[in-house]
């Protein structure tokens, strides 16, 4: 199985899908892309994850652009800009969308509050990844 996960930046939301799918799927080819990659894997999206047991800290932002002639099983939107303006995947079998919102345009009132939105997210994201039923 081959899964691609788009968002915009490919700093949290699709980072950490691409973390959770690869720990339930490890023998599975899972990768993560943005519309409009930033520079690096948002620190709190990392942080999030280690507390619950996944290490994503290796992992970049890449362009989705870089995939568009590969073929997947599925590819997963998780934000509605990317599922708006992702390029059309010609070799894709299945492509699935849920939106999520996106943590980092969150006002924070701590690093502590800000680690806890993130937390959520990946709490959100996890419980999306097992109803799929890929």
């Amino acid at each position: 199985m081959k899964i691609i996960v788009i968002c915009t930046g490919n700093t949290c939301r699709s980072q950490i899908a691409e973390g959770l799918l690869k720990s339930k799927y490890p023998e599975a080819e899972i990768y993560s892309a943005g519309t409009h990659p930033e520079i690096q894997v948002n620190p709190y999206a990392v942080q999030a994850m280690a507390e619950v047991g996944y290490d994503i800290s290796k992992q970049y932002p890449k362009l989705v652009n870089d995939f568009i002639n590969e073929e997947f099983d599925y590819v997963l939107t998780v934000c509605n800009s990317a599922q708006e303006t992702c390029p059309v995947f010609p070799n894709a079998i299945k492509r699935v969308h849920n939106s999520f919102v996106d943590p980092s345009r969150s006002s924070y009132e701590s690093d502590e509050h800000a680690l806890e939105v993130y937390k959520n997210t990946v709490k959100e994201i996890s419980n999306w990844i097992d109803n799929l039923n890929l």
